[in-house]
């Protein structure tokens, strides 16, 4: 890939899914106010490891924002704590969201308590303040 973005080189169908699998999820982080240095690091871990993957198996690009938003969801309960917060549920102990599906295309942020998706990834800071869809 030819970093210059020389149109006689065009970026990867591989490449073009992690880059909107890095955007996604940093456009949620920035939602959550927890993009600190430290936190997109663990985003870009999580897109190196998951090149590997989608080298592996080129069919499952579609998976990978769903894949990555887990990979910062888990590294992030282990440094910092829960993320991203569910604003569906006002009252109650505060709990995390979870991305559905696990592995498919089209991941959404879900509250499992309240039955509700809450937003697609990479949509959070829509989701805020509005309500739920369906």
């Amino acid at each position: 890939m030819d970093p210059t973005g020389d149109p006689g080189n065009p970026v990867s169908p591989m490449e073009q899914s992690l880059h909107a699998a890095r955007a996604l999820v940093l456009a949620d982080l920035v939602a959550g106010q927890v993009a600190e240095a430290d936190v997109v690091s663990l985003v870009e871990e999580s897109v190196v490891q998951r090149r590997w993957w989608v080298e592996q198996w080129p069919e499952g690009g579609d998976y990978v924002a769903g894949l990555v938003a887990q990979d910062v969801q888990d590294a992030l309960l282990e440094r910092h704590g829960r993320w991203p917060l569910c604003p569906v549920c006002g009252s109650g102990d505060p709990h995390a969201l979870d991305v559905e599906p696990e592995l498919g295309p089209d991941p959404h942020w879900v509250c499992h308590k309240a039955g509700v998706k809450v937003a697609s990834v990479g949509s959070l800071g829509s989701a805020a303040g509005g309500a739920p869809s369906s």
